[in-house]
């Protein structure tokens, strides 16, 4: 697990000028949210090069001790995105000064990032078509999504673009603290859909399932039937 201090020094080392390309402590966590979910975890190679700036960034002094921590970080996400419960964001303020409301953007753009970048495409994965309706599986992540996609204005420009009518004053702004109240519980639910996801690819494709009483495979230290297989019999 990463300690406090830790944090500290990783989120300096993202300053340094021979990281000045890399990513900001709160884009370092949405983008790795992203990047250990979906059909695939991207491989940690290619996340630090995200993060990181770059092969040269990497191999710096500060790129090394980054990586390592980054790599601690990865762990206890991985680890707190698996318990179910809602994840704790490393956010900035929106100005410099701390008591302005948290900036939400640059958190959810990294995230996005991460999708983007995943080695299998997220919807396609799950077999996304133009041309027929969508899953349950899909419907599910699309509602997930939300949060991410309203707090970036993906969402409001979607819905200019397919001229429909959006919101406004009070009502918008309600919207979006809805959506900064669940996107912390949305993040972990998307994660722990991709676990239940990977698990009955598993068994369609090497016929291994695992055991209801068994531990669940995403480390969460639960039953899976409490755990990931809840939620895929959801």
């Amino acid at each position: 697990m990463i300690t406090d201090q830790q944090l500290l020094r990783l989120e300096q080392l993202l300053e340094e000028p021979a990281l000045a390309q890399s990513m900001r402590l709160d884009e370092a966590q949405g983008y790795l949210c992203a990047a250990l979910s979906g059909p695939q975890p991207t491989p940690e190679a290619q996340w630090l090069n995200e993060i990181l700036g770059g092969a040269e960034a990497i191999t710096s002094a500060a790129g090394r001790e980054a990586a390592d921590l980054l790599h601690l970080l990865a762990t206890q996400l991985q680890s707190e995105l698996a318990s179910g419960e809602p994840l704790m964001l490393l956010l900035y303020a929106q100005d410099e000064d701390e008591n302005s409301p948290s900036d939400y953007v640059p958190w959810c753009q990294a995230y996005l990032h991460g999708i983007d970048s995943a080695p299998l495409g997220w919807f396609e994965a799950l077999g996304a078509n133009d041309d027929k309706e969508d899953s349950e599986e899909i419907a599910y992540l699309d509602e997930q999504l939300f949060p991410l996609f309203m707090l970036t204005g993906d969402a409001e420009a979607a819905a200019g673009e397919a001229g429909e009518e959006w919101l406004s004053g009070r009502e918008l702004e309600r919207l979006r603290e809805e959506c900064e109240d669940q996107l912390p519980q949305a993040v972990t639910n998307i994660h722990r859909f991709w676990i239940a996801q990977r698990s009955v690819k598993t068994f369609r494709h090497e016929q291994a399932r695992t055991g209801r009483n068994e531990p669940c495979p995403c480390g969460s230290g639960k039953k899976y039937k409490r755990c990931c297989g809840a939620l895929s019999a959801a």
